[in-house]
């Protein structure tokens, strides 16, 4: 048996327009999400890592940076939509549609828009990635325009006589 490092559907040829995917694993945002790399970005918002500022606030507690938000929900669905990418383009349209807070669960969804075959390689897609809380209210929202490894094509089998 072959050992593979990539899943078996996910080639260029397993994303067919209107395919649509709900990622399995879901992941709660903590502190050390939220805070740490607001801290190692210099994102001096306060939103993000003063709890007392907050307080009297429309949300009440600090918020997540936006970049971990779309960073988790890219995140949770690259064992479905990027094991066989050889090139990320361009992330478009991206929407920050609901404040994320420490201790909201996120879940990612993705739906593929396009499918262009560029050679005999290599095709790119456009995949619709979002991402919902535990409240099932959308807090995340791109396009992500990549190019994907094709089927490699299988070497002929040897015949027994």
């Amino acid at each position: 048996m072959k050992d593979t490092l990539t899943a078996s559907d996910t080639y260029f040829e397993d994303y067919p327009v209107g395919r649509r995917m709900r990622h399995k694993r879901g992941k709660t945002i903590t502190e050390l999400e939220g805070v740490l790399i607001t801290n190692l970005v210099v994102n001096t918002a306060q939103a993000h890592f003063n709890e007392d500022s907050q307080r009297h606030r429309p949300i009440g507690t600090r918020i997540v940076f936006g970049g971990v938000t779309a960073s988790v929900v890219i995140g949770l669905a690259s064992q479905d939509a990027s094991e066989n990418i050889v090139r990320d383009v361009a992330l478009r349209d991206m929407r920050l549609a609901h404040p994320v807070t420490h201790g909201d669960t996120i879940y990612a969804f993705s739906e593929v828009l396009s499918a262009t075959p560029l050679d005999e390689i290599t095709g790119e897609v456009v995949f619709h990635h979002w991402g919902v809380n535990q409240n099932q209210q959308t807090v995340f929202e791109a396009d992500r325009l990549v190019h994907v490894r094709r089927r490699p094509a299988t070497a002929p089998t040897e015949e027994t006589p």
